[in-house]
């Protein structure tokens, strides 16, 4: 099929990162084209690029052979490219036939002409054989539905080329399915479609071809029936797959009558499927996988941020009852989240007022920390974690990433939990604190907690664990540990070649 969509030597700068460097992309007519790479690779990038949202630094984009430079979304909507996003994007009290007409409705001399507006909403969905009912409230429909609604409205404006944003994220297997089915018809039609996924059973089940980047540059563009998921996950991490082992060097604990943390069916509706899981004092587990394979949802579930939805979790052989973190930190457990900056530290605070907020949250208002002994805490962790700051009012944002990482340790280690989560406790920091980070998981270790422990790195998980369950397509597929944990078979499980 020809080339609909021509992508030549995109660069894009932000202020000290460099996001896209010389990337070459390319989409024909007829096919369903996979964009894959883990966080930081310069998916997201690259789709504003194409639909507006950001002006590329250098390079050419071309559509249908023609020279395009799209300054906004409306700009690339008018050019025949179209967006459907993970998150609907559109408005839940208004009905589906105004939500596919938003912006465009048919009307005359400030009247709209809402038999018209129905009618093109109905020619839209049965385009994609959806059957809805065009007056109902769009908040009212399944996420499924709404998905379709995004899609059909997406049609509606004569696309020629439609990205799909990780459009699976918060459906089904039917549900998928089900999409997977309009994804064909509309490249039958020959749409040309670019799937943004991390999903790699569905890369193999509907994708022709597929192009992985990583840190920004390209890695490569390849027919998907010619490439391998092992090589495809080597390609997206960055590495290899050899006859090397790397043999995790980490302790294995003292096994007790009963774990200090279990979980036994933990499942949310499209966010994770039934998993099991025991922890013992003075262990670190893995959560292993890619990214969209549920390690932060299984995370999430245990601490109480999310709601599950079936399953039971017991904290030191008891029913642990936790439907809030409030609970989970109550209980012992303690949560360092991936993104450190949104769901970690309080920016215009300072280092102490960070440090301290989650124990006075544990003892209550009524038992409000002194100044005596938020100094004692703050110098105590300040000098154990070798924290660099001037002082401990300096505002925390002041303070480079691996230490703003350190102070987070140090805010749930005050609470003395028995169960730490550290969820990408790495990412974004130089070698020098990622290798102080790993010294003290390991003394965290030796001191008796258990810790679960989620990395996109797999050398970095094989290192600190001593064992490792892992996660694909949402589901528990296998458990390494021992002699196994090594680098070639955590790669195998994450890619689905064999189950352990």
């Amino acid at each position: 099929m020809p080339e609909l969509l021509e992508l030549r030597g995109i660069g894009k700068t932000f202020p000290g990162v460099v996001a896209l460097a010389g990337v070459d992309f390319t989409v024909r007519a007829g096919e369903i084209h996979a964009l894959l790479g883990e966080n930081g690779a310069g998916k997201s990038t690259l789709i504003k690029v194409l639909t507006g949202v950001h002006p590329a630094d250098a390079g050419e984009l071309r559509l249908a052979g023609q020279v395009i430079r799209p300054a906004a979304p409306k700009d690339a909507e008018r050019l025949g490219i179209s967006t459907v996003y993970q998150e609907v994007n559109l408005v839940p009290s208004l009905s589906v036939a105004e939500n596919i007409t938003l912006g465009r409705q048919p009307g005359r001399l400030g009247f709209l002409n809402w038999r018209a507006i129905r009618r093109r909403a109905r020619a839209a969905l049965a385009r994609l054989e959806v059957e809805c009912d065009v007056e109902a409230e769009l908040g009212s429909l399944s996420v499924a539905l709404q998905q379709m609604v995004a899609i059909a409205r997406a049609l509606d404006t004569s696309a020629r080329l439609l990205v799909l944003d990780e459009p699976t994220a918060s459906l089904d297997e039917h549900e998928v399915a089900e999409l997977f089915g309009i994804m064909r018809k509309l490249r039958g039609e020959g749409m040309g479609i670019v799937f943004v996924t991390h999903f790699l059973d569905q890369v193999y089940a509907v994708s022709d071809r597929l192009t992985v980047l990583r840190n920004g540059q390209l890695v490569g563009e390849y027919a998907t029936a010619d490439l391998s998921r092992l090589a495809l996950v080597g390609k997206m991490l960055g590495r290899e797959v050899s006859a090397a082992d790397f043999t995790s060097h980490a302790a294995a604990p003292t096994r007790t009558t009963s774990p200090v943390l279990a979980a036994h069916g933990l499942s949310r509706r499209g966010a994770i499927a039934p998993v099991d899981l025991a922890l013992q004092p003075g262990e670190v587990v893995g959560l292993g996988g890619l990214l969209g394979s549920g390690r932060t949802e299984t995370a999430r579930l245990l601490f109480g941020i999310d709601a599950r939805d079936a399953g039971e979790i017991r904290v030191k052989g008891a029913p642990g009852r936790i439907a809030s973190p409030r609970d989970a930190v109550r209980l012992g457990l303690a949560f360092c989240s991936e993104d450190r900056k949104a769901e970690g530290i309080l920016p215009n605070l300072s280092v102490r007022e960070n440090l301290i907020v989650a124990l006075q949250g544990k003892r209550g208002a009524l038992r409000a920390l002194s100044a005596a002994e938020q100094a004692q805490l703050c110098d105590h962790y300040i000098k154990g974690l070798r924290i660099k700051t001037a002082d401990a009012e300096t505002p925390i944002k002041n303070l480079s990433g691996g230490n703003q990482q350190k102070v987070l340790l140090a805010r749930w280690l005050a609470t003395q939990p028995a169960v730490i989560i550290l969820d990408e406790p790495t990412r974004g920091i130089d070698i020098g604190a990622k290798q102080e980070i790993e010294q003290l998981i390991a003394k965290l270790r030796d001191d008796g907690l258990a810790v679960l422990f989620i990395s996109s790195e797999i050398d970095e998980v094989v290192r600190n664990c001593s064992r490792v369950l892992v996660l694909r397509e949402r589901r528990l597929t296998g458990e390494v540990a021992g002699a196994a944990l090594n680098s070639e078979n955590l790669m195998h499980l994450m890619a689905g070649t064999h189950e352990a």
